[in-house]
């Protein structure tokens, strides 16, 4: 098997060639937004509060941002999400503003408000584990907004079909859960810009000078759709009230701990004091817990699903609070570790970096090899690592490394990603090719044959921690984060980001068919967010539907060799139905048996997709039908 990968990959890398040659030739929103780039302004919209500047603003803002909710509705108070929303908000409540924020914020209380808190989000989980929920899931969209998943939305259909509320054209805003989703928003704000910190003695203090928190409804508007009567105000610069703008650290502790904190902590309060997290009380209680990430492992988002530190920039001491190992927060009593780590970082390395602290060690920026050693099965630790490897599908080593963690009740951990691109997954793009159009800085990621070879993709991330975690029986904690939705926003890439939606609906996607397949919504629950915003302003939208449309009009053609990839086990019915509804064409690989009878095989090895060793070409059509080619994707898959 090992002398047939580089084939393999070799004819991967063709493939991929002339799909790509063929996508690109008519890639209507990459073109739209290479021109954004190159002119400087375009019609279709801008990043920030000039029109005629496309790429103003390249950071984060406070808009309102929607949470869809599923496994809630009908429930009881604390898990149905009405129970945060209307006439339960707590900004309609100056003493509930005022206690979430340690004093009441100027303009923030709101008689009329519709919208929640994102602490509320910790307070639904917390309700959940109450009452029993045995899985519960956060997915984590960052950066993604209202606007943004609207620009999403278009590009999926083509069409402009909404202007306000939750709506529709993806995955998940079109899920129901059996009758169960809803929908909401909430506000995003810091208690504080920032802190002094001391990365080292592991203390902060939030001075009285810095920026506070709080949100003006009248300044940055009531819904997340509602064009701001102050544009300056979502983004900190405003004349008539300061309030600041969220970061990623601060606003996922609020989810995963509670807490109203500063920009820059990971799960620690303005007085330097850890919180307890959604994640850590679950564990206490026997359940499994995991965090997923298409960015580094250690980046803000799923380092506040379980660590603790002052500084989110302290990565390879929040990977060893994911980890289980002595950190500088835990030095004596590390934390126990999650049971599934999965994300980015790979290939990224620093000779210094002085935002870690005295402690850094030179090497990769996220996880040192020595507590990658010390953390591996091999080396008497607790987790099957499954890395990225030369030659080496990248999907497939990853859920092989999940069914040998299942099997031999180990935890896992994946480490994947573009080391030259700080060690994210490759954006998928609009189209899907995988070829970013330029962004804010005139430049565009290119990717070779091997970074998509060998890299899985978020959805294959996501299921591999669903097949580990549900060894459980006791139930689970799964954060995944579509972190390269921020990246691409960031980035003022139009392109990258609606892609980056895309990949991360897929992962909801697979979570949903999880629960209808192994639980249900009585005892499962989801939300779907974002952590904040960004500052996108879509001028015109036909614009956009009209590229889409044109983009589905041009698509090629496309052969599924071995049925629709990722989505179920190659070479079996169900990845071929499954190729079939997404539109493909299927072109069928097969090999004789010894008895001379036709079976559907990508090459003639057994071991890779089948419980067995050897060639298919040596075994009688009944001994191939009596082989399991299913469990090694996942068990639902048996009987393939």
């Amino acid at each position: 098997m090992n002398s047939l990968r580089p084939l393999l990959c070799g004819l991967f890398s063709l493939c991929l060639t002339f799909v790509g040659d063929a996508l690109r030739a008519g890639d209507p929103i990459r073109e739209l937004q290479n021109e954004a780039v190159e002119r400087g302004k375009s019609p279709l919209g801008h990043w920030g509060t000039d029109p005629d500047l496309y790429t103003q603003w390249g950071t984060h803002s406070s808009r309102l941002i929607p949470v869809y909710t599923y496994g809630t509705r009908g429930q009881k108070s604390g898990i149905d999400f009405e129970s945060y929303m209307g006439a339960n908000s707590l900004y309609r409540n100056e003493a509930a503003v005022t206690r979430l924020y340690g004093k009441l914020p100027l303009q923030t209380v709101n008689p009329a408000a519709d919208y929640c808190d994102q602490t509320n989000l910790a307070d639904l989980q917390r309700a959940a584990l109450e009452a029993g929920k045995k899985h519960t899931f956060l997915v984590i969209f960052d950066g993604m907004d209202w606007q943004t998943t609207r620009n999403a939305a278009i590009a999926r259909s083509g069409k402009i079909a909404y202007t306000e509320g939750r709506g529709t054209g993806l995955f998940f805003q079109d899920y129901d859960a059996a009758g169960t989703s809803q929908f909401g928003y909430m506000v995003t704000s810091p208690l504080a810009a920032k802190a002094t910190i001391d990365v080292n003695q592991q203390t902060a203090t939030v001075p009285t000078t810095v920026q506070p928190g709080g949100y003006s409804a009248e300044l940055g508007g009531a819904t997340p759709w509602e064009r701001p009567p102050d544009l300056d105000y979502l983004i900190g610069t405003s004349k008539r009230l300061g309030h600041a703008y969220p970061d990623s650290a601060n606003t996922a502790s609020s989810m995963t701990s509670g807490l109203k904190t500063y920009n820059g902590s990971i799960n620690i309060d303005a007085d330097g004091q850890p919180g307890i997290t959604i994640a850590h009380l679950a564990q206490s209680r026997g359940y499994a817990v995991g965090a997923v990430s298409s960015v580094p492992i250690s980046h803000a988002t799923p380092a506040a699903a379980y660590a603790h530190n002052v500084s989110r920039d302290d990565y390879q001491d929040l990977t060893r609070d994911l980890l289980g190992l002595p950190s500088i927060f835990h030095p004596e009593n590390p934390l126990s570790g999650l049971d599934v780590l999965i994300g980015g970082g790979y290939g990224t390395t620093r000779a210094t970096d002085s935002s870690q602290g005295t402690n850094f060690v030179r090497g990769n920026r996220y996880l040192t090899e020595e507590d990658l050693q010390r953390v591996d099965v091999r080396h008497n630790g607790k987790y099957v690592v499954a890395t990225r490897e030369t030659d080496l599908d990248g999907a497939a080593n990853l859920l092989a490394a999940a069914e040998r963690a299942w099997n031999d009740k180990k935890r896992l951990l994946g480490f994947y990603g573009v080391g030259k691109y700080d060690g994210h997954l490759p954006f998928q793009t609009a189209n899907g090719d995988y070829h970013p159009a330029k962004g804010r800085k005139n430049a565009a990621e290119e990717y070779s044959p091997a970074d998509l070879y060998e890299n899985p993709m978020l959805a294959d991330m996501t299921r591999a921690a669903l097949r580990v975690l549900s060894a459980n029986e006791q139930g689970f904690w799964l954060m995944v984060e579509a972190g390269d939705v921020d990246w691409a926003n960031h980035d003022n890439n139009l392109d990258n980001s609606i892609g980056a939606v895309f990949s991360g609906d897929e992962a909801v996607e697979v979570i949903a068919a999880w629960v209808e397949q192994h639980s249900n919504w009585d005892e499962s629950l989801m939300i779907v967010t974002a952590d904040h915003g960004h500052y996108f302003f879509l001028d015109q939208p036909e614009l956009l539907a009209a590229a889409a449309a044109r983009a589905n009009r041009k698509r090629p053609t496309l052969m599924a060799h071995r049925g629709l990839l990722r989505w179920a086990p190659e070479n079996t019915l169900s990845a071929f139905s499954a190729a079939l509804e997404k539109g493909f064409d299927v072109e069928l690989d097969v090999y004789l048996t010894r008895d001379g009878e036709v079976v559907v095989i990508h090459d003639e090895t057994l071991e890779r997709t089948t419980n067995d060793k050897g060639k298919v070409t040596d075994r009688t059509l009944d001994e191939v039908k009596a082989l399991d080619a299913g469990s090694w994707f996942d068990p639902a898959f048996s009987r393939e």
